[in-house]
């Protein structure tokens, strides 16, 4: 397990104990896009474990302090980013806005809510990208009200082409504590699957949509 970085490997674990994530490469999972799916991950599961999220705090923080300086302001997507984004908002002195999925349909009508303020610089925070594409709604929100969003971090990634080049596209740089090849090498190396079962999930990763278990 040289390969992979400290906190990687500590996140990877703290997820698969507290079942944040699970993996069932024989008896998949079916997203709300129809993608069939050897893994589910719902990190607000976090939240229930001081410990977990305290580190996790931390280590958000501290990646957003070496990738990116200083900055103004830290802003979540709705909903699973916002817990997140407080707790390193406030870990790092800083204001907070959060990013609704839609506008309001009553009273101000507002699709950011918080403070925000042409020219800051800004980064958004989220718990899981996927395809990216909620992730980026929400940073091309705040961009339009004149903000310099200058990127964008996530306790994981499933770490889909799609995804790769939906952020390049939108020149939004992309950090995560963990992604789906350390999360399998730990899920392996602590019995959470098979050995056998590699190829069935490397194979989901690489073609999602297309994907097929074994079942």
């Amino acid at each position: 397990m040289n390969n992979l970085n400290e906190v990687e490997q500590k996140v990877a674990e703290s997820l698969l104990q507290i079942k944040a994530i699970k993996l069932q490469p024989k008896s998949p999972f079916t997203w709300a896009s129809g993608w069939r799916s050897p893994i589910y991950c719902d990190n607000r599961v976090t939240l229930s474990h001081p410990s977990i999220r305290t580190y996790i705090r931390q280590k958000l923080s501290q990646l957003i302090q070496e990738e990116f300086g200083s900055i103004d302001m830290v802003s979540g997507v709705a909903t699973a980013g916002i817990p997140q984004g407080v707790l390193v908002a406030q870990d790092l002195g800083l204001p907070f806005s959060y990013v609704r999925s839609s506008a309001k349909d009553h009273g101000r009508q507002n699709l950011i809510e918080g403070e925000v303020m042409s020219g800051q610089r800004v980064v958004v925070v989220e718990d899981l990208v996927s395809t990216g594409k909620s992730s980026l709604q929400a940073v091309k929100a705040l961009r339009e009200v004149g903000c310099n969003v200058v990127g964008l971090v996530s306790i994981f990634t499933y770490g889909l082409d799609v995804a790769t080049e939906n952020f390049a596209e939108a020149k939004c740089p992309l950090f995560s504590l963990c992604d789906y090849n350390a999360l399998i090498k730990v899920a392996v190396e602590k019995s959470y699957v098979l050995e056998s079962e590699i190829e069935l999930l490397e194979q989901w990763r690489r073609n999602p949509a297309a994907w097929k278990s074994a079942e």
